[in-house]
């Protein structure tokens, strides 16, 4: 049963919760619904009621006095507001989406909805904007629980096909110009490509990690190889320039070693039968010394 009610919530079978509050944060009955809604206490979402307010909102095309508009002048008034709110909202946190509905319905028209990329900066907002105006008018926000945008739109607006018009149930998003885009969104691909090139470039100088265990800091296996390599050398030069005292070669060591090449070959490389004739001379002039 409870898988049940699972598969079918925020759907048109749910007859317990609205669907369409559930989609697109909204519904055209409000409080009167006989459905419930369920707000978040908590979301990457803010949704503005009510916020644009269309130059030609009484009649499409037409200004309140009655004179025509050109579009691109609705255009650029709807930019206008869009970077202005854009501006501001990104003081709070990196702004994922900003949608802006053009529908026509009293429950939908001029919504904005702003998702950020993390609930507290959307938080942040929230608290930031109660009690403030926008254009004369009080800013209404709220959490909203839409966090997938591709659910809440219109696909037939899209196509420019749709037969509701202003007053489908689903969001008719404006869009602005690809320029307007770039610069407002551009900024947070510029910032993450400079920081992947700064995190990059000190991976590169100093590949290690640095790790507190019971008040002793250690280095990670780089650094811990690096420096076990070094104790190793010391260690190393150590035993020869002891063995080389001990061979009476203590004048030579302060005046610099010998090139290798000047020296005796290996022993490892010899036959044995040289090796036994050496030791046969060594012992022969060492008999003759005595």
């Amino acid at each position: 049963m409870a898988e049940h009610l699972a598969s079918i919530f925020g759907t048109e079978k749910d007859r317990v919760n609205c669907p369409f509050y559930f989609k697109i944060g909204a519904c055209r009955h409000g409080d009167r619904c006989s459905r419930l809604h369920n707000r978040p206490t908590i979301s990457p979402t803010l949704l503005l009621s009510n916020m644009y307010q269309r130059p030609d909102m009484i009649t499409p095309g037409v200004d309140p006095q009655g004179q025509p508009l050109d579009p691109s002048k609705i255009q650029e008034h709807f930019e206008d507001f869009y970077e202005d709110i854009f501006e501001e909202l990104d003081k709070f946190g990196e702004v994922e989406s900003l949608n802006v509905c053009d529908n026509l319905a009293d429950h939908m028209i001029g919504n904005v909805y702003v998702l950020f990329k993390e609930e507290d900066q959307a938080a942040a907002a929230l608290q930031a904007l109660q009690g403030r105006f926008y254009s004369g008018r009080p800013i209404i926000a709220d959490f909203s629980p839409v966090t997938d945008f591709r659910e809440a739109t219109c696909r037939q607006y899209e196509e420019d096909n749709c037969n509701r018009g202003g007053y489908c149930n689903f969001m008719h998003v404006k869009q602005i110009s690809r320029e307007l885009r770039r610069k407002l969104f551009g900024r947070y691909r510029r910032s993450y490509r400079r920081g992947s090139r700064s995190r990059s470039r000190s991976r590169s100088v100093s590949p290690r990690r640095v790790r507190e265990r019971g008040g002793e800091r250690e280095r990670g296996d780089f650094r811990g190889r690096e420096r076990d390599g070094e104790g190793y050398r010391g260690k190393r030069s150590s035993d020869r320039s002891e063995r080389h005292d001990r061979d009476g070669g203590g004048g030579r060591r302060r005046h610099g070693s010998p090139k290798r090449s000047s020296r005796s070959p290996p022993v490892g490389r010899e036959g044995s039968e040289e090796r036994r004739a050496r030791i046969e001379q060594w012992n022969r002039e060492r008999d003759e010394g005595v």
